[in-house]
């Protein structure tokens, strides 16, 4: 098969069973010759491209001053921490953000 995935997992996408990822549908779109849009645009012309509107740079957190220094800080940190520490974090950050109390698990 030109896609290099399994005819039983093709079958899967095909009834509904399994849904496929972006790498996937990419593998499909380059067996079929198609661009990849195509799966989602039924369209004959080809759909516009969109921009994200312009923000003012000095208005976002980080980008001058005092929090500028700080993420900067956070950011070296965070490059020097090995992948268990760094998911630690963000676990630790998601559970905050929900309003999920973190508690220290005892060994």
């Amino acid at each position: 098969m030109r896609t290099g995935l399994l005819r039983c997992y093709t079958s899967r996408v095909e009834n509904g069973h399994t849904v496929p990822s972006v790498a996937t549908l990419e593998k499909y779109a380059m067996a079929l010759g198609v661009p990849l849009y195509r799966f989602f645009w039924a369209e004959e012309e080809k759909p516009k491209k969109l921009t994200l509107p312009a923000t003012a740079p000095e208005r976002e957190w980080g980008a001058q001053g005092k929090d500028r220094r700080e993420l900067r800080k956070f950011a070296r940190a965070l490059s020097r921490m090995d992948d268990e520490r760094r998911g630690l974090l963000l676990t630790i950050a998601q559970r905050m953000a929900r309003g999920v109390r973190v508690t220290r698990q005892r060994p």
